[in-house]
């Protein structure tokens, strides 16, 4: 019988679906009236509930206008949110439970091409999705984008999402801003609101707005640089890590799209070599990425509940097997790469056009709860942290060396991963945007599971709890915005950008009333310090650093030590009963 993982894979690739709309984040209850927000995964970091006290749905920007114009004049907090949220952290709620949350699912009709100028202009709810295909339909490209195509275009930019690239202005979409419009608090002799437009030449409210957390009010429409239309060759090949230190560098100085799995407790590497090519060269290659179509929801419980079943009996070993399963069906499937749409995968290389290789996604389409998204919360799938830090390039090598040293002392203890693909590293380039990436940088990307209880800890938690704390603080490294646990933010983290003072005195020219700031969005971007935890059991979820051993989970023989490699990190470790005092 095979593991559900690998039956995961292959029912995917044998079953054709049909597609629909997704789950609404703003859910509301009909008789009482009352509306809570949630993100994607149906659970926020902290695990509370996000009230707002009311919920609006503009088509026009005329529209939007006058929405944030009743929330200046009510003094109401207020957030936007996307047809999807997929960010993980909270930066989508007001706080409280009066703020207004503004939705851009129905703000997304306006698309429009400019073949002579070489630009794309949409409203900020356009997914990215149908965004992509309208560009590559004119016979022009977006140069990068990130790998799921699931997102909106406003929630991309205001969390600074990226693909992977070193070449040119690098893999941040970002970069490629050429103008964009914002609805941000007026006065009241302005009517309590007014649009904003923001080009290349305003350098400084561009660099902030380029990548703002949502703080300084609402994009609504953004016009992008496109270039001519290209093809791109894409061949994946698995190696030892060995030489992952000297290689990752050269790796992505040589291939423009290029990205590296890193399986670490298998010493193993999948390098994706992808590079552009002349738009005449044969090929009509598509990315179907698998862990993003529509899966039956029977297959992603099961495949769950077997991930369960290994955590409650302590089973690394198992891990270690389901997971080299898993990642060898997925290279040898292709993923999701394939010669042409419809088809199988036949081997590599795989050649077709940009729009149809840079990005994935179909599960966000579907509304049958047959046919789901392998993390949709209305089903019992799967449940993950994603701890996501870029790493700058003159420190990636000794943050690997690490690793591999915290590996040498039990490698099983990093087979979790591998149930998730391993480490994936993309690369970003130094950008301009004041909350952007510092400098070029290895980003490194983990996704690992999390229980369906805040005071569960998970098997082998010390070790990947130093790897986060690892990347974070002894290399410097800066959390992707849209992703990662709570420890990833704070005072801590807006001190690495030396660029902050600028982006907060344009903050308090936009928005100087602070209507689009939370809690939160202070917390995270160092004005304030209230969101941190010293609650029991707060450590498991990344909601705080454990200093004591109540942060963990004491009554489970989880204690908070030191990392074994990284001293300095606290972790919280499976300590065995009897050797509470001793150095596990």
């Amino acid at each position: 019988m095979l593991p559900p993982a690998a039956a995961l894979l292959l029912w995917v690739l044998a079953t054709n679906v049909v597609l629909a709309a997704p789950l609404s984040p703003v859910r509301c209850d009909v008789a009482t009236g009352a509306c809570m927000v949630f993100n994607a995964y149906g659970t926020w970091p902290d695990r509370s509930l996000c009230k707002v006290g009311e919920v609006a749905f503009p088509s026009t920007e005329q529209e939007l206008v006058d929405i944030v114009a009743h929330g200046v004049k009510n003094r109401m907090k207020m957030k936007v949110v996307s047809n999807s949220a997929h960010s993980i952290p909270k930066f989508a709620c007001p706080g409280g439970t009066s703020g207004l949350v503004i939705s851009t699912a129905k703000y997304s009709s306006r698309i429009v091409v400019s073949a002579s100028s070489m630009t794309v202009t949409a409203d900020s709810g356009v997914e990215l999705s149908r965004l992509l295909q309208e560009i590559g339909s004119h016979g022009l490209a977006l140069p990068s984008s990130p790998y799921w195509n699931g997102i909106s275009l406003g929630g991309l930019l205001s969390t600074g999402s990226h693909g992977s690239s070193l070449f040119g202005k690098g893999s941040a979409v970002h970069e490629y801003v050429k103008a964009m419009t914002m609805v941000i608090p007026a006065p009241e002799k302005e009517g309590f609101a007014k649009v904003v437009k923001i080009t290349e030449q305003d350098e400084d409210f561009m660099n902030a707005a380029k990548v703002s957390l949502g703080v300084l009010g609402v994009i609504s429409q953004v016009t992008l640089a496109l270039q001519p239309i290209f093809k791109r060759s894409v061949t994946k090949f698995e190696a030892s890590d060995v030489n992952l230190e000297k290689e990752i560098l050269e790796f992505g100085k040589n291939h423009e799209f290029g990205d590296v799995s890193w399986i670490p407790s298998k010493y193993k590497l999948i390098y994706r070599a992808d590079d552009r090519v002349p738009a005449s060269t044969s090929g009509d290659g598509v990315n179907d990425f698998i862990g993003f179509q529509p899966t039956l929801a029977t297959i992603v419980e099961a495949q769950r509940a077997l991930e369960e079943a290994f955590e409650i009996s302590g089973d690394s070993p198992g891990k270690c097997a389901t997971g080299l399963v898993q990642t060898q069906a997925l290279f040898t499937t292709g993923e999701g790469f394939k010669k042409s749409s419809g088809g199988v995968f036949t081997g590599y290389p795989v050649v077709g056009f940009h729009h149809k290789i840079q990005s994935s996604g179909a599960c966000q389409a579907s509304t049958s709860r047959q046919l789901v998204c392998p993390w949709d919360p209305t089903v019992r799938g799967l449940f993950y942290h994603q701890t996501t830090v870029s790493i700058s390039v003159d420190k990636i090598q000794d943050f690997i060396t690490d690793v591999k040293k915290l590996r040498a002392l039990n490698p099983a203890a990093l087979c979790g991963v591998d149930l998730y693909n391993g480490f994936l590293m993309r690369y970003v380039r130094a950008s301009s945007a004041y909350l952007g990436k510092q400098s070029d940088a290895v980003d490194v990307d983990i996704t690992y599971y999390r229980a369906r209880s805040g005071n569960t800890p998970r098997l082998d938690e010390d070790v990947l709890e130093e790897v986060e704390q690892m990347a974070l603080f002894k290399y410097g490294g800066l959390p992707h915005w849209g992703k990662n646990r709570n420890i990833a933010f704070g005072p801590h983290t807006a001190a690495k950008y030396p660029k902050l003072q600028e982006f907060l005195a344009v903050k308090s020219k936009l928005d100087p009333d602070g209507f689009f700031s939370s809690e939160w969005s202070d917390f995270a971007l160092g004005i304030s310090g209230g969101s941190s935890s010293n609650l029991p059991h707060c450590a498991l979820e990344g909601v705080c650093v454990c200093s004591l051993d109540s942060h963990c989970a004491p009554e489970n023989y989880y204690f908070c030590r030191p990392g074994r490699v990284y001293t300095d990190a606290r972790v919280c470790r499976f300590v065995p009963p009897g050797l509470k005092n001793g150095t596990a």
